[in-house]
């Protein structure tokens, strides 16, 4: 009954799908994915018709899959220790040590808190008989988890009476789940998800569970091991001891000195930290010796071995072609079996035999005989379709879909009421990976009649206290030299952007009154190309030509690459502005080239102005917004007296820079911004602001080593100042350089 009742208020969501994937969109909740050589981020598509788990089922699933982590914790212990359950022959040697996720370096090793797996990603499937099988276990860095919990609070605000008249299990604690296993395993010192960069494709997942867990987002140029201690460098060059990582980077770029040599995501000597008990490390490195798809074939036998207990879950059954018989039965079926490379993941490497002809058979069969080692063959689950909705026609249809259940380890194992429910988007296929064209929706565990919603989520109140204050602590102290640039960019193209489009009204009103080349010494002003044979291309360029350096677009690209990385600094919240500026832009480009462009594009000025307010009267720390609005005020100083602006108008933005800058007192200054101020100085005499230039040239003597306020406090009363141009130094110049006032 609570069921059916689930599915039929569910069906309310259908009608909200496009809302749904608009704040999706909005937010930026994408993954990245590479095609021809080039990376492009693109949204994680969603189906609104949630897949929905009894209660008694879903208690079913947690017993077995708690049962099954904590014996392949306990396999990863052993095998890097004592290697009992090779020596009793429960699993073959050759096995173990030809796994390619086993590594030498690490054997002996313990990790702190005798974990191994902290977060396992468990693939499961329902057949078509109601019964669960799981497919593959993802123990080095499964991802996902941030997608249904994203949408979730999504669902949640655009439809609240769904889920007060539904007993929906709460699936916000992820986050405080993996916070409490870091806080668990770590040694002493802060915490890191430590990302290979802005261009990996499960980026957005990174900087969002760092933000939600109040970690570091750390880049690996921003760790440093000395004395087999790891720290955190901030922009200054203070050193921060960092007590665990939760890496997102696989074992062999992890560190180049012990794994790849040629590797330059790693931070070199990590692994020397890591083994000396200094540092923990989520999930743990080598754990791939136990997520092999080969090694899947045991786990049935480690259930038993060493928690004494027969498997809750089944594997799917499963045939080994290093067993002459089960080699013999492989070849001899290979049309009715799934043969899948174990070295490959993703979806990848999977050949269902029925699609193959005989010569493809005969070559498949030719390198098992050759490669027994590489090779495993499943029987094909027919596994429950799940409907979703056409995002063309609307109708309903059945897909294939998969789960993956998230369990957290720490002081204890527990299962995440929710997970990643992923589909086909092809009818009848049985891959359903986002890098194969999937999509996902969101999990919905029932609770049953007894239990108390409230008291479920209670239990984590103390870590909601916890990560609260850890998130307070994302401050100037912890800021890398990385992301101080970032700021400080991202408030330059933020007003960029802004100034750009607001500044040219006046020009295209000169445009519309017939003087068609009126847009020429903006044109000239901003470098942006003058040679157009009608206006409305030269609008097009200026806005959405991501060619030209100086169109909108590009100020906007630049200004959301900057973004992106500050998502834990920011929040998610006040990050949504930059995205719906970019939307715009990006829409528009698809549209007409039309002068009309200018005006539909006012939302992108509105965005913009959001997002500067939503910065100021955040909780970030002040330090932060000062960064931010230094590159700001800077930057409009720049445009400002490119377009030969007054003094009424510069004084505004004089005033604060300083204000912003004087909140900095004591602390170090970043070179881009000292870089910064010396370029313009040196411009300014040439368009005519040689006060302006004195005025700066004051500035920097406060604003150069490190922020002295009281040389700057002065600097804030300038409405007596002459900031006006000098004109005369303009009589003579070219026509070129003549200006429309």
């Amino acid at each position: 009954m609570i069921q059916s009742l689930a599915q039929k208020v569910a069906a309310e969501l259908v009608g909200r799908r496009d809302a749904i994937n608009r704040e999706l969109s909005r937010n930026g909740v994408r993954f990245g994915i590479y095609k021809n050589g080039r990376y492009h981020d693109q949204l994680f598509p969603y189906d609104p018709i949630p897949r929905v788990i009894e209660s008694a089922d879903f208690d079913m699933l947690e017993l077995g899959l708690k049962q099954r982590v904590d014996a392949l914790n306990a396999y990863l212990r052993d095998i890097y220790s004592d290697k009992r359950i090779i020596q009793d022959g429960v699993i073959p040697e050759e096995y173990v040590y030809t796994s390619s996720g086993y590594f030498p370096q690490v054997n002996g090793v313990t990790p702190p808190g005798g974990v191994f797996a902290h977060i396992a990603g468990e693939d499961l499937v329902q057949g078509e008989d109601g019964r669960w099988w799981v497919l593959e276990d993802n123990l080095r860095i499964p991802s996902g988890a941030s997608y249904p919990l994203f949408v979730r609070d999504i669902e949640r605000r655009i439809s609240p009476r769904l889920f007060r008249d539904v007993r929906v299990r709460d699936n916000r604690a992820y986050p405080m789940l993996l916070r409490r296993s870091m806080d668990f395993v770590s040694t002493e010192g802060i915490a890191v998800v430590l990302t290979p960069g802005r261009y990996n494709s499960a980026f957005f997942e990174h900087a969002y569970l760092a933000e939600k867990t109040g970690a570091i987002l750390a880049f690996p140029e921003d760790l440093e091991v000395e004395h087999d201690q790891l720290y955190f460098i901030d922009y200054s060059g203070s050193k921060h001891r960092v007590g665990v990582v939760y890496r997102r980077l696989s074992d062999e770029y992890l560190d180049p000195f012990a794994f790849n040599a040629d590797s330059v995501i790693g931070v070199p000597g990590l692994l020397g930290a890591y083994r000396a008990g200094n540092v923990a490390i989520m999930n743990a490195p080598g754990n791939g010796a136990a997520d092999d798809k080969a090694i899947y074939y045991f786990v049935p036998a480690m259930i038993q071995y060493y928690l004494h207990e027969d498997p809750i879950l089944h594997n799917a059954p499963t045939y080994m072609p290093m067993f002459a018989q089960d080699r013999k039965t492989v070849l001899d079926r290979m049309g009715e079996l799934v043969i899948k490379d174990v070295a490959e993941a993703g979806g990848y490497g999977v050949v269902f035999g029925s699609s193959l002809d005989a010569r493809q058979r005969e070559e498949l069969a030719d390198r098992i005989k050759a490669e027994p080692r590489r090779f495993i063959a499943q029987e094909v689950i027919q596994f429950r379709d799940i409907d979703v909705v056409d995002p063309k026609t609307g109708a309903r249809e059945p897909r294939k879909a998969d789960l993956r259940a998230f369990v957290v380890t720490g002081s204890d194992t527990r299962v995440w009421y929710s997970g990643l429910t992923r589909y086909s988007s092809v009818p009848g296929q049985m891959i359903v990976n986002s890098s194969q064209g999937g999509g996902f929706k969101d999990t919905w565990v029932l609770a049953d009649e007894d239990t108390t919603l409230k008291d479920m989520y209670d239990e984590f109140k103390n870590e909601k206290i916890s990560i609260a204050t850890q998130t307070q602590r994302h401050s100037l102290s912890l800021l890398t030299a990385t992301k101080a640039e970032d700021l400080y960019w991202l408030g330059r193209y933020t007003e960029r952007v802004f100034t750009t489009l607001t500044k040219f009204f006046p020009f295209y009103d000169h445009v519309m009154d017939t003087d068609v080349d009126a847009f020429r010494p903006f044109a000239r002003a901003l470098d942006l190309p003058e040679d157009f044979e009608d206006f409305d291309t030269f609008i097009h360029s200026f806005l959405y030509d991501a060619g030209n350096p100086n169109s909108v677009r590009s100020a906007m690209d630049c200004a959301f690459n900057n973004a992106v990385v500050l998502r834990p600094e920011l929040s998610s919240r006040v990050l949504q502005y930059v995205e719906l500026a970019l939307s715009s832009i990006a829409d528009g480009s698809e549209r007409s080239s039309a002068a009309e462009d200018i005006y539909d594009q006012r939302d992108v000025t509105d965005h913009m102005l959001a997002f500067w307010g939503a910065v100021e009267n955040s909780v970030v720390d002040q330090t932060l917004k000062s960064f931010l609005f230094v590159g700001k005020y800077l930057e409009r100083l720049d445009l400002y007296t490119r377009l030969h602006a007054d003094a009424a108008d510069l004084k505004p933005a004089l005033r604060k820079l300083v204000d912003y800058a004087v909140t900095l007192d004591g602390l170090p200054v970043p070179q881009c911004f000292v870089s910064g101020i010396r370029w313009l100085i040196g411009q300014l005499p040439s368009r005519g602001y040689d006060d302006l230039a004195a005025t700066l040239r004051e500035f920097q003597k406060g604003f150069s080593d490190h922020v002295i306020a009281e040389t700057l406090k002065p600097l804030a009363s300038i409405s007596t100042m002459n900031l006006t141009r000098h004109t005369d130094m303009l009589a003579n110049r070219s026509p070129q350089t003549t200006t429309v006032e």
